[in-house]
């Protein structure tokens, strides 16, 4: 085993001498740095140090940019890029490189308002096909070395260090140490691992050290680590919860863990109260769970202009279909089913709104998902100009046992072309 990588990061230990009677439980949470925007500077080295964001299109005009060098990407000049000041549209940022992040350019902003921020921005299309082969090369190496993973998402993972070789050495530093040496060996790419004793506190450890950081935390440093942290900190506390916490005076986890168990379920409700106590405590017994079903899928797409339901109905009506198509397609090439259609809009103000309904029974069929989602439509004020659209489905079962929990129910209608009628566009 190596005992340092080939770009050692700086370490954050907390409590990093070896826990007293043997093996704990030892968790972490490894997170890709920058992922997107990490896998597009490797393509095109002559970008490294400088602001890039990813997102918005143009996938076109970038074939035909790297066409006039012969498809070498490295070979294109900086002065070639289009630059994020002179962006017009409806786009919204993926990621962004860390520099860019220093102006305040992040994930999920709109392109025009981070074009403000850092106008010099460097931008690049999505490539998910690329992301996605990122992804598994960096998992697999993780599965070669630590078995028990859980994958949350193209970027990030669970894994169990308990009673991996390494994993209690050092509070799973030797391993943490190990896996990423691994991974940018092989790909390049740097990651940051959080290491402690439940996936609570693995995943606020994630990020104290980024970019490349290894962060250990034991049992008893609670108070000292965790308690100082902003209760935006814990995963699942949002906006609206940190304002609620802070209209009562609590900002930190320490102040939220002083609130009695009572007191939080009274004004938080029962079950969300329960659960701030127990995360402000650090105690999160959830295993890493190897495999998983999807809970849902689904499309949706951001409009190059604002769109109204009546005097832009046919462009509506062909986007409508083309994403319950897109979401059947899905289903059925990774073999699910579901009975729960739903749908997203945005309105002009930015509002959402919501509505799903459960059908009779488990569906991949788009002519069936567009009329369901037709009538959750209908349950919807359409006054207001669409600047997104979006149909998911849900309540979802591996296509095998669907069609078993169907087989004494009426027979799902033949697929076939996707209508418009019976629904608003």
């Amino acid at each position: 085993m190596t005992d340092a990588p080939a770009l050692p990061p700086e370490d954050h230990a907390a409590g990093d001498a070896p826990p007293p009677g043997g093996r704990v439980r030892r968790i972490a949470h490894l997170d890709m740095d920058a992922f997107y925007a990490s896998v597009e500077l490797l393509r095109y080295p002559q970008l490294k140090g400088l602001p890039v964001v990813i997102g918005g299109g143009g996938r076109e005009s970038h074939e035909a940019l790297l066409a006039e060098y012969g498809g070498d990407r490295a070979a294109v000049p900086v002065v070639a890029f289009p630059r994020l000041g002179d962006y017009v549209g409806r786009g919204v940022i993926t990621t962004a490189t860390y520099p860019a992040r220093k102006f305040g350019v992040g994930s999920a902003m709109g392109m025009m308002k981070a074009a403000r921020l850092c106008p010099q921005a460097l931008l690049l299309p999505v490539d998910f096909a690329e992301y996605r082969r990122f992804s598994r090369r960096f998992k697999d190496i993780i599965l070669s070395i630590a078995p028990l993973m859980e994958d949350r998402g193209v970027d990030e993972v669970y894994i169990d260090f308990t009673d991996v070789p390494g994993g209690q050495r050092q509070g799973g530093r030797a391993l943490a140490r190990l896996i990423q040496k691994s991974i940018h060996d092989d790909t390049g790419l740097t990651c940051s691992v959080g290491v402690a004793p439940n996936k609570l506190i693995a995943k606020m450890a994630s990020e104290f050290n980024k970019p490349n950081g290894i962060s250990i935390v034991h049992e008893d440093d609670l108070q000292s680590v965790i308690w100082p942290l902003a209760c935006r900190k814990i995963n699942g506390v949002g906006p609206k919860a940190e304002a609620k916490l802070l209209a009562h005076g609590i900002e930190t986890i320490g102040q939220l863990a002083e609130r009695p168990r009572d007191w939080l379920m009274q004004h938080f409700g029962r079950s969300t109260g329960a659960w701030l106590h127990e995360t402000s405590w650090g105690r999160d017994d959830r295993p890493v769970v190897t495999e998983s079903e999807p809970v849902s899928m689904s499309r949706e797409t951001t409009f190059d202009r604002d769109l109204h339901a009546v005097r832009d109905r046919a462009e509506l009506g062909r986007i409508f279909t083309d994403l319950c198509v897109r979401v059947a397609e899905d289903l059925r090439r990774k073999g699910y089913m579901g009975k729960t259609i739903g749908i997203k809009l945005r309105f002009d103000d930015f509002k959402i709104a919501t509505r799903d309904q459960t059908i009779d029974g488990y569906t991949q069929d788009a002519a069936a998902i567009r009329r369901a989602a037709g009538q959750c439509l209908k349950r919807v004020p359409l006054d207001r100009r669409l600047r997104l659209l979006g149909v998911r489905v849900g309540n979802l079962l591996p296509e095998e046992a669907a069609r078993a929990a169907e087989s004494t129910a009426p027979a799902e209608p033949a697929a076939g072309g996707v209508g418009t009628n019976a629904v608003l566009f």
